[in-house]
C-alpha cells in the first residue's frame, strides 16, 4: 500500500510541476504575441451567397 501511495504522490508532483511549467510558458508566449498584434485583420472573410440558383435547385 505504501508503494502505491509513493508512486501516486510522485506522479501527482510531476503533474503539478508540468502544469506550472506549461502555465509559465503560455504567459510568456501571450505577452510576446500581444505585442505584435495589429488592429487590421490578416484575412478577409467573404459572406456566403446562399441565394444562388444552384442552391435553389438543390432544395
Amino acid at each position: 500500500m505504501t508503494t502505491f501511495f509513493t508512486i501516486f504522490f510522485i506522479l501527482v508532483a510531476v503533474n503539478a510541476g508540468l502544469l506550472t511549467f506549461s502555465m509559465v510558458m503560455n504567459k510568456r508566449r501571450q505577452s510576446e504575441v500581444s505585442g505584435e498584434r495589429t488592429d487590421t485583420p490578416r484575412e478577409k472573410i467573404y459572406p456566403l451567397d446562399l441565394s444562388s440558383s444552384e442552391y435553389r435547385k438543390a432544395i
